[in-house]
């Protein structure tokens, strides 16, 4: 049996010296690019949350990719709160309001084991960027009862490079969205003006760290997998996002949404009162493959 490279981190003790490494970020939080500098032991930042992790579910997903939902589906535990305030969030029930519960490493450890043994081909981390301290502080349990299946890390992609290296060897699959590249529109919609810029820096990490998407018999085992959601207007700026992830690798798998609709306060924006059109979805997908990408789950 082929096991995840988190067994080895955790056989060679290493698994712990990066739990200390992320617990001690915490007490001067600068785990994402926001760098807030708060002790959440006592406080919280952009993301409201303290020290423990907020779950607001978990369970066996079928609506995730393909190659990550298999047969038995994709093993999703939900982390409410998130460290971007998007005005459009299609999951703002989780993300922007108040939700969730604390959960001990122990309790989360034991989600991660039930949602393997339910047959789910992978532990997918839904918004993990602002606790994944406790994320990869629950792992040692979890492994000692048992856990191989693969680890997913589903984020925003405003994620800190430092974070990410602290993560080599534990994420098999990095599944991060990347939303815009124009810094105003991202300051606009998601207050993270330098978002482009920590994106596309958090990308090349993680590539760098598990390489392209890697699927057998269907199911993902390792590499990144990137979400791109098309904006009414392009005002994403779709076809700079896709010359980006090109120049990464042209072999990158991208997840080119089509599901954009006005949720949140969406409303309050002058381009984002309505769904995208077939064109605007159709053009996306050629800008696509004008970059040379060719890898698309739609």
């Amino acid at each position: 049996m082929s096991y995840p490279a988190y067994i080895a981190l955790y056989n060679s003790k290493e698994l712990y010296t990066r739990i200390e490494a992320l617990k001690a970020i915490v007490t001067c939080c600068t785990l994402c690019p926001h760098e807030c500098k708060v002790d959440r032991r006592v406080n919280t930042g952009k993301c409201r949350t303290g020290i423990k992790a907020l779950v607001a579910s978990y369970h066996a997903h079928f609506g995730e990719e393909s190659c990550l939902v298999g047969k038995y589906g994709s093993g999703t535990i939900f982390f409410a709160n998130c460290n971007l305030s998007c005005i459009f969030c299609q999951n703002w029930e989780i993300s922007q309001m108040p939700n969730g519960r604390e959960v001990e490493p122990e309790e989360l450890a034991d989600m991660m084991i039930r949602l393997q043994q339910k047959g789910c081909h992978n532990i997918n981390f839904v918004s993990p960027t602002h606790v994944i301290h406790a994320i990869v502080e629950a792992l040692p349990v979890a492994i000692e009862r048992g856990l191989t299946v693969p680890l997913v890390y589903n984020s925003g992609g405003y994620d800190s490079v430092e974070t990410i290296q602290l993560l080599a060897g534990i994420f098999d699959i990095y599944m991060p969205d990347f939303k815009y590249m124009d810094a105003a529109v991202a300051q606009e919609l998601s207050g993270a003006k330098d978002y482009p810029r920590k994106a596309i820096a958090a990308l090349k990490e993680m590539h760098r760290q598990v390489g392209d998407l890697v699927i057998e018999k269907g199911i993902a085992k390792s590499g990144v997998l990137v979400r791109h959601l098309v904006m009414p207007e392009n005002i994403a700026r779709s076809d700079l996002v896709f010359k980006e992830l090109s120049n990464i690798s042209s072999h990158t798998y991208v997840n080119i949404m089509a599901q954009y609709h006005p949720e949140y306060r969406a409303h309050t924006h002058k381009c984002l009162g309505r769904r995208i059109t077939i064109q605007e979805y159709d053009q996306a997908v050629m800008w696509a493959k004008q970059a040379g990408l060719y890898r698309f789950d739609r």
